[in-house]
């Protein structure tokens, strides 16, 4: 579920809000719905997700093996 940051143009406050659906948010000071959507620094400073299938598990990098490169037999 998304939270949003949100600033009341009316009253001037900074607020986060759970939006759920295609409901419609309100200043929780003055009840307002005249709001100016904010970039949340959650969203701008978040790293992309990687795939574990991507990344070596361990060890050398190919078979994952946690004693290091040239321990197991696949190598």
């Amino acid at each position: 579920m998304p939270i949003f940051e949100y600033a009341c143009r009316k009253c001037a406050r900074e607020f986060e809000q759970l939006v759920m659906g295609g409901a419609i948010p309100e200043c929780p000071g003055c009840k307002s719905r005249d709001l100016d959507k904010r970039l949340s620094a959650f969203a701008v400073g978040a790293k992309p997700v990687r795939s574990a299938a991507r990344e070596p598990s361990g060890g050398c990098g190919s078979c994952g093996d946690p004693r290091g490169p040239g321990a197991c037999s696949m190598n």
